[in-house]
C-alpha cells in the first residue's frame, strides 16, 4: 500500500502533504482531499491492484477568487406562479455579516419548492428563485464568520441554528429563534434586503437558500459543513425531506429492535422515514397509502407488507390492529392528511404505541380524537426537521451513507442539467420518481 502511495507521489498525482491523511482512509477506497495540495478530490479505485487514480481537480484560488465582488451567474427564476422557471443571469453580491457566499454543485427539487411556486394556498411572492435541498462549496464568507472557510464543502438547510437562543442550547429542540424556517421572507434576515438582482430589479429568495442558482447567499446559521469526501450528487438530498422522515423515525419515534412500524404515505418523506425503521431494526414496516403504484418501490426501503385504505370499509386503523395484534408499537404520518394523522395515532398500541407526525396539514385543519386514547396511554408526537441540529447534527446524518448504514442512491429516480430543470418540476407534477437531482454544470 506505501508503496502504490509512493508511486502516485513521484508521478506527482498525489502531493506529499496528503501522505499524512491518505494512509488511514486508502484501504477504504475513500476519497482523498488535501486543501494544501489543493486537490479537493481524488478516488482511489483499487489500492491492492493500484489500476487507476483518477484526480479531480478544483483548484481554491478559483474559488475565492471573486471574494467581496459581485457574481453573475445563472439562476433559473420563477416570475410567475406556475409558469415554467426562466433561465436569466442574475447578480448575487457578497455575503455581509454571519453570511456565506456558496457555489451550488447540486440541487434537488422538493415538494415545498413546488407548493410555493404553484402559489395556491398562499400570497404570491414573486420574481423568487426557489431551491432549497442543494450541495456545494464555500466561496467566500462575510464578517463575523469563523466556522466556515472558503473551499468548505456544505449543505444550505432551510432552517437554522445559532447556537446562542433558548431552543439551540436545548438539547432537545431545534426550533431556533432566529432562523426558524419563514416560507413569506423573501430577503435576508439581517438588512431585509435579497442578494439577487436582475438590472437593478431585487429578486427574492426562498427559504433563506435558493438553491436554484449557480451561487447563492445563506446565513452562516443555515449552513451545515460536512466531510469533503462525501459525493455531494447524492448527499445533497440531505438538507430537506430525506432527513425529515428518517429523524422523524430515529429521533423520535424510536422505534426498539424487532417492534412494528407503520408509516402513512409512501412519498420521498414517508420512505426515509421507513429507511429510519429499517435501520433501527424493526421486524415489521407496514406501508399505508392510497397509490398501489408505490409498493413495489418501496420494498427497497424496507417496507414489509402494504395497507390501501380504499380497499376496507371501515377505517384504516381498525385494519392495522387486527393485523398486528392490538396495535403497531410505532407509527409515523407523512402525507399531511387530517385523517391519516388520526389513523396513525389511533392504530398504535395503547400502553406503550407512539405516533410522530411529519406532514404539514391545510392551515383550517383540525385533529380530533377521544381522549380515552391518550389515557390508554398512546403518546402523540411532531417533528420538525426530523428533530436534527442543522449545523450540529447533519453531519453524523452524511456520516450514515459515508458508513453504508443509510442508502441514498435508491432515493434519487432522476438526473438532468440545471438548462433542463423544468423537466423536473414534470417529473414532481406526474408523481414520477422520488428526487430529481439537478446538475448546476449543465
Amino acid at each position: 500500500m506505501a508503496m502504490a502511495v509512493g508511486h502516485l507521489m513521484r508521478r506527482g498525482v498525489i502531493h506529499r502533504s496528503v501522505f499524512p491523511v491518505l494512509l488511514p482512509k486508502i484501504h477504504r477506497g475513500e476519497q482523498i482531499m488535501s486543501r494544501d495540495s489543493q486537490v479537493i478530490r481524488c478516488q482511489v479505485h483499487d489500492c491492492r491492484g493500484f489500476r487507476t487514480v483518477q484526480p479531480k481537480i478544483r483548484k481554491v484560488e478559483e474559488i475565492e477568487s471573486r471574494a467581496g465582488q459581485v457574481i453573475q451567474c445563472r439562476a433559473a427564476v420563477a416570475w410567475e406562479a406556475g409558469k415554467p422557471l426562466v433561465m436569466e443571469q442574475v447578480k448575487v453580491a457578497p455575503p455581509k455579516e454571519m453570511e456565506v457566499r456558496m457555489k451550488i454543485l447540486y440541487t434537488s427539487l422538493c415538494h415545498t419548492d413546488v407548493y410555493f411556486w404553484e402559489a395556491k394556498g398562499q400570497t404570491p411572492l414573486f420574481p423568487r428563485i426557489f431551491g432549497h435541498e442543494a450541495g456545494g462549496i464555500v466561496e467566500s464568507v462575510g464578517e463575523g464568520v469563523t466556522d466556515l472557510a472558503p473551499g468548505d464543502h456544505v449543505l444550505p438547510v432551510f432552517t437554522g441554528e445559532c447556537k446562542e437562543c433558548t431552543h439551540c442550547k436545548h438539547e432537545q429542540s431545534n426550533m431556533c429563534d432566529l432562523l426558524r424556517i419563514n416560507t413569506e421572507r423573501g430577503v435576508m434576515i439581517s438588512d431585509g434586503q435579497s442578494r439577487f438582482s436582475i438590472n437593478g430589479k431585487p429578486i427574492y429568495n426562498f427559504l433563506g437558500t435558493s438553491t436554484f442558482s449557480e451561487y447563492t447567499v445563506v446565513h452562516s446559521g443555515c449552513v451545515a459543513k460536512i466531510d469533503p469526501l462525501a459525493p455531494l450528487d447524492k448527499v445533497c438530498v440531505l438538507s430537506c425531506g430525506i432527513s425529515t422522515g428518517l429523524g422523524a423515525t430515529l429521533n423520535v419515534a424510536k422505534p426498539p429492535k424487532g417492534s412494528t412500524v407503520a408509516i402513512f404515505g409512501l412519498g420521498a418523506v414517508g420512505l426515509a422515514a421507513a429507511e429510519g425503521a429499517r435501520i433501527a431494526g424493526a421486524s415489521r414496516i407496514i406501508g399505508v397509502d392510497r397509490n398501489p403504484a408505490k409498493f413495489d418501490e418501496a420494498k427497497k426501503f424496507g417496507i414489509t407488507e402494504f395497507v390501501n385504505p380504499m380497499e376496507y370499509d371501515r377505517p384504516v386503523q381498525e385494519v392495522l390492529a387486527e393485523m398486528t395484534g392490538g396495535g403497531v408499537d410505532r407509527s409515523v404520518e407523512c402525507s399531511g392528511n387530517t385523517n391519516a394523522m388520526i389513523s396513525a395515532f389511533e392504530c398504535v398500541h395503547d400502553g406503550w404505541g407512539v405516533a410522530v407526525l411529519v406532514g404539514v396539514p391545510h392551515k383550517e385543519a383540525q385533529f380530533k380524537t377521544h381522549p380515552m386514547n391518550f389515557l390508554n396511554e398512546r403518546t402523540l408526537k411532531g417533528t420538525f426537521f426530523g428533530n436534527y441540529k442543522p449545523r450540529t447534527d447533519l453531519p453524523s446524518v452524511v456520516e450514515k451513507y459515508m458508513n453504508k448504514e443509510l442508502e441514498l442512491e435508491k432515493f434519487i429516480t432522476h438526473r438532468v442539467p440545471f438548462s433542463e430543470i423544468n423537466k423536473a418540476f414534470d417529473y414532481m407534477l406526474k408523481g414520477e420518481g422520488l428526487r430529481c437531482i439537478i446538475h448546476m454544470d449543465g
